[in-house]
């Protein structure tokens, strides 16, 4: 799962703008401006879903996950690499 702040904070590591991640991940910018706007966890379908992680994961980001271990906790993203899209 996936978080609104998440995919606001990975679009800012890359620093692109959402309609560059709508045409990195294959879908349309008015989804991926629904998925931001969302409360909490981003809804969608499980294809659109997949898109966006697969485009984040390919661009080096890593989306770490509630009970993911880590230092002190909670959600967040991680920068694998320097490389931008």
């Amino acid at each position: 799962m996936m978080t609104a702040g998440q995919l606001r904070a990975a679009r800012a590591l890359l620093s692109v703008d959402q309609k560059t991640l709508a045409e990195l991940s294959g879908v349309s910018l008015p989804t991926i401006q629904r998925m931001e706007a969302s409360d909490g966890v981003v809804r969608g379908t499980v294809e659109t879903l997949t898109k966006v992680i697969e485009a984040l994961n390919r661009a080096g980001v890593d989306l770490i996950g509630e009970d993911t271990k880590s230092d002190s906790g909670g959600r967040g993203v991680r920068l694998r690499q320097s490389a931008r899209p």
